[in-house]
């Protein structure tokens, strides 16, 4: 089972809390992060694109740096990695975007990949004059459906002359191409979503859903077989979870509830008026999962809190759900978090025991020693 990290590029990660840890988004901190991740093995990074946060007392994601940008600087630094970025495909035409993830492609050596997203929360766009309208909602996936056949013209071939709805391109030229087929990663949990990525992506990223409850987001894998048998393409899914360890679980549970003890309301209320401004993608969005109230102090992702042993086996438990490449985690902690998962957390899970990491190579050798 892949493991990624969801690079923290907006202020306090993905706690809405006056008690969690509070800190900027820098370079620096997301290039400690991400050679730790390397360092322990892990397949993939991953940087979001917000362009207006929640405000509130904690400012939530008031502060962010720029996916592309971000991921030019890690994919420089790293060897090994996988390094996805996401593209704000309403402010960033598909030739541009082209052309960045080609220079990214030759930054990395060919380990580079792109997150496309569609824009749900209004004023990140209106604030610049640029959101299309309320029916943007309902043809969303649309127009995210030209826009990554205009880009596959592009890396495919260097040029498109593709004739849409929402884009016309004349003879558009984008070389040199990149030294092979970019992964394509796509949020997909309503039916449109789904279909959309049954036809155009390499990964399918949901939210997981509860509390220590590992395997509740099985049935999207489901939907997303339906779609495929449709397109015959093979995807996978991608899950979300946010990680909070401790060396037993009443510590890890005692720092979850001191964080919910903490949420800043006025942050989480403005996520869960957004979210509600979308009035005709279905209510099985990504967007209404994340403006739900079920635990807003962490956007509603599904949450794995108890002991490093008990977090392992949850993990474990992921890898065997059918359709599922990965999954891609979040920390209370980053720094901490990393180190916890690469030293004590992924050496006991099964699905990880292949991973050529430091950690890994000292418990295979104690164990090599044990059995002779």
């Amino acid at each position: 089972m892949q493991v990624g990290i969801f690079c923290p590029i907006g202020n306090n990660g993905w706690l809405i809390s006056k008690n969690s840890p509070q800190y900027k988004p820098t370079f620096e901190l997301n290039k400690e992060i991400v050679l730790s991740a390397e360092k322990y093995g892990f397949d993939f990074a991953l940087s979001m694109i917000k362009l207006r946060g929640f405000g509130g007392e904690t400012e939530f994601w008031d502060y962010n740096l720029e996916s592309f940008t971000l991921m030019s600087g890690l994919a420089a630094v790293t060897s090994k990695i996988k390094i996805f970025a996401t593209s704000a495909t309403l402010v960033m035409p598909p030739a541009i975007v082209a052309r960045m993830a080609t220079t990214l492609d030759s930054i990395s050596n060919g380990r580079f990949g792109l997150n496309v997203v569609t824009g749900w929360q209004r004023p990140e766009y209106s604030q610049m004059g640029m959101w299309p309208g309320d029916a943007f909602f309902g043809k969303r996936y649309e127009y995210l459906a030209e826009y990554v056949h205009v880009l596959k013209d592009l890396w495919r071939t260097g040029a498109s002359d593709f004739k849409g709805e929402f884009f016309q391109m004349d003879d558009c030229h984008v070389k040199p191409t990149p030294s092979k087929e970019l992964s394509i990663i796509c949020a997909g949990q309503s039916d449109a979503g789904l279909a959309f990525s049954a036809k155009y992506a390499t990964y399918n990223f949901v939210f997981g859903k509860g509390l220590n409850t590992p395997t509740a987001f099985a049935p999207i894998n489901e939907r997303l077989k339906q779609q495929t048998d449709k397109t015959g393409r093979h995807v996978e899914t991608l899950a979300l979870f946010m990680v909070i360890a401790a060396p037993s679980n009443e510590e890890a549970m005692e720092k979850w509830v001191k964080y919910n003890e903490g949420a800043d309301l006025e942050a989480i209320a403005w996520l869960q008026d957004q979210g509600s401004k979308d009035k005709t993608s279905g209510s099985d969005t990504n967007i209404k999962h994340m403006a739900s109230s079920v635990s807003p102090v962490n956007i509603n992702m599904g949450t794995l809190v108890g002991s490093f042993e008990k977090v392992a086996a949850m993990l474990d438990e992921i890898s065997h759900i059918k359709g599922t490449a990965g999954i891609l985690l979040t920390f209370d902690d980053f720094i901490q978090g990393v180190n916890d998962f690469g030293e004590k957390i992924q050496p006991l899970m099964k699905s990880r025991i292949h991973i050529d990491s430091p950690v890994l190579s000292q418990v295979k050798d104690i164990t090599e020693d044990v059995t002779v």
